[in-house]
C-alpha cells in the first residue's frame, strides 16, 4: 500500500468513528498534541531545523457492556507537522480491551510497562535530550497483551507479554512487569515512585526504577536505568537526576543523564516552559551532550506546544 493511501485510510477510519454511525452509548473521544520547535542542532556540523516533537492525533473510546464492565479502545498515530514527509502517520498505541473492577486489559500495540512505569519524571520528553536516546528499555511493541490491576492502598501492578511473533523478539517470548506507586502525574499524591523489570523484551532485560515528587512549586525527580542484551553479549546502566520549579505560568527546568548504555555520555539540559493558557505552552530549552570518546553536541531550540 503506497504512503498516499495509508494516509487516507487513516483519515477515513476517523471520520468513520466520528460520523455519528456508532452504536448507541460509545464514548469518542478525540485528542492530540501538536509539537513543533526550531532549533540550532550542532553534532559536529552546525544547522537550522524545524521539527516535530511525537505531534499526534488519536481516537479513544469506551462503551459499557454490562454492570461492572467497559470495552476500550486507543487509535493513536504520530503525525509530522514540519518536514516533507511521503507518509505523515507513523502508528503509535493501538489495542482494544476491557475495563473493571479487576483493573485493565490490553490487546494490540502498546507502551511496556517499563515504558509507562517512567511517569512524568522526564522533564524533557519528545525533545533531543528525551532518555529514549540514553536508556534502553523504551519500547512501544506490537502483539502485546497488557494488564494494569486497580490501585491498593496507593499500589498497582502491571504486565505486558509480548508474543515471539513480534519483529523484536527473536523468536522469544517477553515479559514486562511494573510496581507502580501514587500518582504520576503528583496531582492525587506528593510522591510517585516504580520499579520495573523486563524479560527477553525486544532482545534485553532492564531493570529501572524511578521516583518522582513534589515540594510545593518544587518537583524533584530521579532513574536508574540497568540494561543487557538478553544473549549477554553487552551491558550498561545509566542515571537521571532533575528539578523544576514553578513560578505562576512558568516553569523552570534542570536535567542531568549519565550513561553507558545505549551510547555513553552524559548530557545536561534546561529549559523554560511558559503558560499561554492550560494547553498551550510555549518553551525554550538548551541541551548539551558529552561523549566518552570526547566528541560533542548540543541542542538550542524554541518551541510551541498545543493540546488537544
Amino acid at each position: 500500500m503506497t504512503p498516499f493511501k495509508k494516509s487516507v485510510l487513516a483519515l477515513t477510519t476517523a471520520g468513520v468513528l466520528l460520523s455519528g454511525n456508532a452504536v448507541a452509548g460509545d464514548k469518542v473521544t478525540v485528542y492530540g498534541k501538536v509539537n513543533a520547535t526550531i532549533q540550532q542542532d550542532d553534532t559536529g556540523e552546525s544547522e537550522t531545523n524545524v521539527k516535530s516533537n511525537a505531534s499526534r492525533i488519536g481516537l479513544k473510546g469506551s462503551v459499557k457492556v454490562s454492570d461492572g464492565l467497559t470495552a476500550i479502545y486507543k487509535v493513536e498515530w504520530q503525525v509530522d507537522v514540519a518536514d516533507d514527509e511521503g507518509d505523515n502517520f507513523k502508528a503509535r498505541s493501538q489495542w482494544v480491551g476491557l475495563k473493571g473492577n479487576f483493573g485493565s486489559v490490553m490487546l494490540g500495540r502498546n507502551d511496556s510497562m517499563l515504558k509507562l512505569s517512567q511517569g512524568k519524571v522526564d522533564l524533557f520528553n519528545d525533545l533531543n535530550a528525551d532518555i529514549k536516546h540514553s536508556f534502553s528499555g523504551e519500547n512501544r511493541l506490537d502483539d502485546t497483551l497488557t494488564y494494569i490491576s486497580p490501585k491498593f492502598s496507593g499500589f498497582s501492578v502491571g504486565a505486558t507479554f509480548v508474543a515471539q511473533d513480534n519483529k523484536k523478539s527473536a523468536d522469544n517470548n517477553g515479559t514486562s512487569l511494573a510496581l507502580m506507586y501514587g500518582d504520576a502525574k503528583l496531582k492525587k499524591s506528593s510522591i510517585y515512585a516504580a520499579i520495573a523489570l523486563d524479560t527477553d523484551v525486544a532482545g534485553s532485560d532492564t531493570t529501572r526504577v524511578t521516583v518522582n515528587g513534589k515540594l510545593g512549586d518544587v518537583k524533584l525527580g530521579a532513574m536508574w536505568n540497568e540494561s543487557e542484551k538478553s544473549d549477554g553479549s553487552s551491558k550498561g546502566d545509566g542515571f537521571l537526576v532533575n528539578a523544576a520549579y514553578t513560578i505562576d505560568k512558568t516553569t523552570l527546568k534542570l536535567q542531568y543523564q549519565d550513561s553507558d548504555d545505549k551510547k555513553e555520555a552524559e548530557s545536561f539540559s534546561a529549559g523554560v516552559d511558559y503558560k499561554l493558557a492550560k494547553n498551550v505552552k510555549v518553551f525554550g530549552f538548551y541541551t548539551d551532550i558529552s561523549f566518552e570518546d570526547g566528541s560533542d553536541a548540543s541542542h538550542l531550540g524554541l518551541g510551541m506546544q498545543y493540546k488537544f
